[in-house]
């Protein structure tokens, strides 16, 4: 739903969690020296006349087909850090998927349906945005790859031999009708790879969003908890043959964009540091 930001309460709450780290004896900044710079810079910040003269906003809501109409275009860019945290530990499960039919759900622009074709995999695609459909027939022309949604995918009971579907679910509503659905397509004993950004690095500053005409967009953003996935994951019949929550370190231009690298470095890459970046599952139907 739309809500209201505003720069100076995102970078007050930076230095909140950093100050938080420091009282939970966190190795990372704990000392008097980093407790005292970052009140000094709250102080500072409060008193910084050009922030306080920043107007804040109402960021509103945008549809995943709508967002990714208009976020196609720099997806793949390297530096999207969550991309850089997600494939070296989604790629070895996927090296090690035995050669089939894989269903690459919200497949975006391809990139793990291109790996997974390089492998030797007959790869079928779904999503629900035109443009990065068109992206992903570009990357795999011997892929077949059909608009649909998540919980209403247009195959057969038991279709494929495994399904991989990566930094999706959070624009999901609910995670019960998709996993069944995911269940429902793949074939006794099949596996799974999910991968999603962790409900952690949301309140970090992790919901993806666009600039636009109208102002700032959202797209959805669930709070999944591992649980969830766990408690949905088993209720729709696969059992859980590994669970990683890969964190984050130091990336490159640093964590938040310009105005934490100006006004609160040290405190961001606190906030975020060793903070879990993604949940990544690997799953399997029950036989």
């Amino acid at each position: 739903m739309p809500h209201y930001t505003h720069v100076l309460g995102w970078l007050v709450g930076l230095e909140g969690v950093a100050l938080l780290r420091a009282q939970a004896g966190d190795p990372l900044g704990s000392s008097r020296e980093f407790v005292q710079a970052r009140l000094d810079e709250v102080r500072a910040m409060l008193a910084d006349p050009d922030l306080s003269a920043r107007p804040g906003g109402m960021v509103g809501d945008i549809g995943t087909r709508d967002g990714y109409a208009q976020w196609v275009h720099s997806y793949d860019d390297p530096g999207n850090p969550l991309i850089a945290a997600e494939e070296p530990v989604v790629r070895p499960l996927l090296d090690a998927l035995k050669l089939g039919r894989v269903l690459d759900a919200a497949c975006g622009t391809g990139r793990h349906s291109h790996y997974l074709a390089e492998l030797g995999h007959e790869v079928v695609g779904v999503d629900s945005s035109p443009e990065m459909l068109a992206r992903a027939r570009a990357k795999v022309p011997a892929g077949e790859f059909r608009e649909a949604a998540l919980d209403e995918l247009p195959f057969p009971d038991g279709s494929f031999d495994s399904l991989v579907c990566t930094l999706a679910l959070t624009y999901q509503p609910r995670l019960e009708p998709t996993l069944a659905e995911f269940a429902r397509v793949l074939r006794p004993g099949g596996q799974m790879i999910l991968s999603d950004i962790h409900w952690l690095s949301l309140y970090l500053g992790g919901v993806s969003s666009i600039d636009g005409p109208d102002g700032r967009l959202a797209m959805p953003a669930s709070r999944f908890l591992p649980s969830d996935y766990l408690r949905v994951a088993i209720a729709s019949g696969f059992t859980v043959r590994a669970c990683h929550e890969p964190r984050w370190g130091d990336v490159p231009g640093g964590h938040g964009g310009s105005d934490a690298q100006r006004y609160c470095p040290e405190a961001v890459r606190v906030a975020c540091r060793d903070t879990p970046a993604l949940i990544v599952w690997h799953l399997e139907r029950a036989a």
